[in-house]
């Protein structure tokens, strides 16, 4: 489906409008005629950018795709460049991630990281600060929490179930014989008041009994709930974690220190091995030249020696890289080890402090349970005192007639209790199967956010690795290999050997940049946030490499949009003609022709 957007004073066009094609559009044009600036205003429709063309008040870009419309308007605010209006990416994740691996341009984070040599870490990982996984984990473990206690409610409610069931069958047929009973009796006497007031005090006392029941079995729950927290406290060792802390920020420091000493060393050895390698080595010393070898002068202490023992000592120094890189390596995982034991310890002081703050609440709820049991308990006493003196003023004729009716009056009572009771336990009984369920999917959502941050790392590094595999026979590399560290340093191996990014020509450097970023891509699955990739300002590469690079990246994205110069015939796909469109270097070119 095509996309049409129209641009008004972003970057450096004032007014031009282009049609976007799926699969590779080439922004095709000489210096200064807007190639970045029409990569600019995709990025600003889609909400990652704000380039408003100077001495302008206000811009704006409209993108149509077919299944809506978008328009972000700029407006100047003093120093500041303010945006409105309805970009494409809504979601802060998608626009990180687009501007991270998606947008390709010059002053792409990731490509400057690599040129530059600087942290990758923070910026394949950066996604995920905005996932807030801390906060989503407590969320889920609260919720869990209470489906814990609702699922445990159901399961006591499904146990007591039969026993229940059993109870209202039972009363239903003391119901039914008591009224048969009461049906066959021939006469009826006594005084109706005081057999009202009975069957009242019974049918109270009923509710009463029935109350005192649930009383005692929540309380028995409660003690228990209680004895299990009180055991596992007493069994939780916490300890001291100020010497296993002291014991991590030691083993950090000594890293630190390892990795200052590796690239001190690092430095002295790849500047004197060049040296060396280029054969320049009269730039330090004087040297004699010989049949066998060449003599000089250490440029260091001034010693006499030869170039066979000068590459000697460099070799040495190699090795002392090498074993220190080693010894670097194993104190990276005694940090990690010790790390993971403080996270360890502070899990259980967190355990600790929940388990007390539940004892003090449940015994707060036992105290509360003990009390109102009591006073079930003495009104209880109440009724059967007071049952006991209206049954012995129930005394006439009618006395069996009276009972029957009291005592059907109390059993129809004790079955409404019964059946409600019942309504109530099937009920939450029913849940228990969803309960489960419910409780099944948010551990399996708590363990993979624990896990989301080591395998976005690891996607990262694999994606990496596969671009790599592809990259150096597709563009016939000087280098043989690549690949990101644990850490995600980017290491370049030549000749066998481990190779510093300044030997590397502009172009391969590039490569690398880019690779780097789509193995973001991969990882963060970007192709399915952001249908588009921007590619800008590859001057490094050569046009037949532009054009493998552009076979390489088709299919990745659904729009593919490059700038390229007349020249670059290897870059084929829907041509973009900026002639049309009215740029800043219009206006400049006017002023000085007059």
């Amino acid at each position: 489906m095509s996309w049409r957007l129209d641009v008004e004073n972003v970057a450096g066009i004032r007014r031009g409008s282009a049609t976007l094609e799926p699969g590779l559009n080439t922004v095709r044009a000489s210096n200064w005629q807007g190639k970045s600036s029409f990569l600019a205003a995709i990025a600003t429709a889609f909400g990652t950018a704000s380039p408003l063309t100077e001495s302008t008040a206000e811009g704006r870009v409209s993108l149509s795709t077919g299944d809506g419309e978008y328009t972000v308007e700029l407006a100047r605010d003093g120093r500041r460049v303010r945006t409105s209006g309805e970009p494409y990416l809504s979601d802060e994740v998608d626009r990180v991630c687009a501007d991270l691996f998606a947008f390709l341009g010059e002053e792409n984070e990731v490509r400057r990281a690599v040129r530059e040599g600087d942290d990758l870490e923070p910026l394949l990982t950066r996604p995920l600060d905005f996932e807030d996984i801390d906060a989503k984990i407590a969320e889920a473990r609260r919720e869990l929490d209470r489906v814990d206690e609702a699922h445990s409610e159901a399961k006591d409610a499904a146990e007591r179930l039969p026993t229940l069931v059993s109870r209202v069958s039972g009363l239903e047929a003391e119901v039914d014989e008591l009224e048969a009973e009461l049906e066959a009796s021939a006469d009826a006497a006594g005084d109706d008041e005081t057999r009202e007031a009975l069957s009242d005090a019974r049918a109270e006392r009923s509710r009463v009994q029935s109350r005192i029941e649930r009383l005692e079995s929540t309380a028995e729950r409660v003690r228990e709930q209680l004895e299990a927290n009180r055991e596992e406290l007493d069994g939780l060792d916490v300890g001291d974690d100020e010497e296993l802390e002291r014991e991590l920020d030691e083993a950090k420091r000594e890293l630190r220190q390892q990795k200052r000493d590796i690239e001190l060393l690092r430095g002295v050895y790849d500047a004197n091995r060049r040296v060396v390698a280029e054969g320049r080595t009269e730039l330090l010393t004087d040297v004699t030249h010989g049949l066998v070898d060449d003599e000089l002068a250490c440029w260091v202490c001034g010693a006499e020696t030869d170039a066979s023992s000068v590459t000697e000592r460099l070799d040495e120094l190699a090795e002392k890289i090498e074993r220190r890189t080693a010894a670097a390596e194993a104190s990276r995982e005694r940090v990690e080890g010790l790390t993971e034991r403080v996270e360890t310890h502070e899990k259980r002081r967190q355990r600790e402090r929940e388990l007390r703050t539940e004892v003090r609440e449940l015994r707060e709820r036992r105290s509360d349970l003990e009390r109102r049991l009591g006073d079930a308990r003495e009104r209880d006493d109440e009724l059967a005192e007071r049952v006991e003196k209206l049954r012995e003023r129930v005394e006439s004729d009618s006395e069996h007639v009276s009972d029957i009716e009291s005592n059907l009056k109390y059993a129809k009572a004790r079955l409404d209790d019964a059946k409600g009771e019942l309504e109530s336990v099937e009920s939450k009984a029913e849940n228990r199967d969803r309960l489960r369920s419910q409780r099944e999917s948010l551990t399996e959502k708590i363990t993979s956010l624990r896990r989301r941050k080591r395998e976005v790392k690891k996607e990262t590094r694999d994606a990496f690795d596969d671009a790599i595999r592809e990259i150096v026979p597709l563009f016939e590399t000087g280098f043989e290999s690549a690949r990101l560290t644990s850490e995600f340093e980017l290491v370049v191996a030549r000749d066998g050997r481990e190779a510093s990014l300044d030997a590397l020509s502009e172009g391969e450097v590039e490569l690398l940049g880019l690779a780097t970023a789509l193995a973001g891509y991969e990882a963060f699955d970007v192709a399915d946030r952001v249908p588009v990739m921007l590619v800008d300002r590859l001057g490094g590469i050569a046009d037949e490499n532009l054009g493998r690079l552009t076979d390489y990246l088709s299919g990745t994205p659904t729009y593919l949009v490059m700038t390229a110069y007349p020249e670059h015939s290897a870059v084929e796909g829907h041509d973009i003609d900026p002639s049309g469109w009215s740029v800043v270097s219009d206006s400049t070119a006017t002023k000085e022709a007059e």
